[in-house]
């Protein structure tokens, strides 16, 4: 099947992850992101268990390892020499469908990490010491560092998404420097801050937060000044986002992606379903208890909650789903 922005034509590959059959795996609630490694391997999370998964271009799994995160909500992978490491906002929460799918906190809690590539802690960040977390829960959901190979200074961003709607950078040895919360700005506060992404594609680079529930995306500069909001006019619910060439590509949990150009104006959309998500017990469906279940409304062609977002070299685009049993597609290029 064949979709396209407008201007750029894609195949949709449905399906395309191989995650070997399991229950852990139809039943898990996946919602988690995605990255792609220098050598092109997509990186992602088990729908049901605390496991990385690395699969090749074709969707054949290659490795997979253990990890002590409860779920990489926010993924970031950085370069340092030869090595490349994982940067992990974890939100401390799971969807147990032992629980029939309420949250269940997971033993360690939140947590923002940075992990080798077999899963071994080499650093992690505290949270910083806000009066608004005296009685208030921090749910770190998104990351991006500031990677010297553009340029950066090793900086990271934590965007503070299901908690208090911060967005927090620390130095590269994890020091805390300081906040933004959207009240600094001409748009005003954050309201789910998803995620936050480090635009390298001018000489300038810019600090973009998808401010979900605000339907918009705000932009900073790298030392926390407001500089513009966009997408008011055209974003329901901006998740992720992922650049491939001079175009960004911005994942939104109704069900589509939204394609923008440099000047973030908008191309156009992929796989656009909204209409899905006014079904009842969207993403999922319910069964006869009212008990989320995993839907049956899934169709190619058509997103039903676009969650993590990533793309390699050759343009092609990998989104995952935010359902019961996970759903990986590939947008192959050309």
């Amino acid at each position: 099947m064949r979709i396209d922005d407008g201007v750029t034509s894609y195949t949709w590959l449905e399906d395309w992850a191989k995650i070997p059959d399991s229950a852990s795996a139809r039943r898990g609630w996946a919602h988690h992101a995605l990255a792609t490694t220098r050598r092109g391997e997509i990186i992602a999370f088990h729908p049901g268990e605390s496991r990385f998964l690395a699969f090749d271009a074709a969707g054949d799994l290659i490795r997979s390892w253990e990890t002590g995160v409860c779920e990489a909500h926010g993924l970031a992978l950085v370069q340092e020499g030869d090595a490349e490491y994982l940067w992990i906002a974890d939100q401390g929460a799971r969807r147990a469908p032992e629980a029939d799918y309420q949250y269940e906190p997971a033993p360690k809690g939140w947590q923002v990490i940075k992990e080798s590539m077999d899963g071994r802690a080499i650093q992690r960040l505290d949270r910083p010491d806000l009066a608004v977390y005296v009685e208030n829960r921090y749910a770190p959901t998104g990351i991006a560092v500031f990677e010297e190979r553009f340029g950066g200074n090793g900086d990271i961003w934590v965007s503070d998404g299901y908690g208090q709607n911060y967005v927090h950078r620390f130095n590269a040895a994890g020091r805390y420097l300081g906040s933004i919360n959207g009240e600094e700005g001409a748009a005003g506060a954050f309201k789910c801050p998803h995620n936050v992404w480090i635009d390298t594609r001018e000489s300038d680079p810019e600090l973009y937060v998808a401010d979900r529930t605000n339907h918009r995306v705000q932009v900073y500069d790298l030392e926390g000044r407001y500089k513009r909001v966009f997408g008011e006019e055209f974003l329901s619910s901006p998740s992720a986002f992922a650049a491939i060439g001079e175009n960004l590509v911005i994942g939104e949990l109704r069900a589509r992606l939204a394609v923008v150009d440099r000047e973030d104006r908008l191309i156009g959309y992929l796989g656009s379903n909204e209409a899905v998500c006014t079904a009842d017990g969207w993403p999922n469906q319910k069964d006869d208890r009212g008990v989320p279940a995993r839907t049956d409304r899934l169709q190619p062609g058509r997103f039903n909650s676009p969650h993590g977002l990533t793309a390699d070299a050759q343009g092609n685009i990998y989104v995952s789903e935010w359902l019961i049993g996970g759903r990986f597609v590939k947008l192959e290029r050309g």
